[in-house]
């Protein structure tokens, strides 16, 4: 129980903060302490901290839960998710969606596919017939520039 309650809202704010929705947020807590109780024998200490290995699981978990809804609805179906008007939320993505209209459209496309849409870099890769390394790099240099512009 204690472990818990020391990790669970650490999981939940990144869970939100991927899946964007609370409900979802929710089950990725629950799931994640659940394979936690399950595999507890993988901890290895030598490897990271508990917490790091914590929010690994859930990361990979809401991952997961992403695909599972991008499976559901076509690309061009997805919106951005949305907030109060005047939430600061809400502002700082009104900040980054004027950023990255000025970008180049590779980059915007890029930074979009893997930030707002949750893909990963080895599924980037495929499609845009690209070595990986490409698309960690052309990545970097995409963030780079928006952190500039920020």
């Amino acid at each position: 129980m204690a472990l818990y309650r020391r990790h669970a809202p650490y999981v939940h704010a990144l869970a939100r903060r991927i899946l964007r929705d609370g409900e979802e947020a929710k089950s990725v807590v629950q799931d994640t302490f659940l394979r936690i109780w399950q595999r507890s024998e993988r901890f290895d200490p030598s490897l990271g901290t508990p917490r790091t290995w914590i929010l690994t699981i859930a990361h990979r978990l809401a991952l997961k839960a992403l695909k599972r809804r991008r499976e559901a609805l076509p690309l061009e179906d997805w919106d951005a998710p949305t907030e109060a008007v005047g939430d600061e939320e809400h502002l700082e993505r009104i900040q980054i969606s004027r950023v990255l209209e000025r970008m180049d459209g590779e980059e915007r496309r890029l930074l979009e596919l893997a930030y707002f849409h949750g893909y990963s870099h080895s599924e980037l890769a495929l499609p845009l017939g690209w070595p990986l390394g490409t698309v960690k790099s052309r990545l970097r240099r995409a963030l780079e520039r928006l952190r500039a512009h920020l």
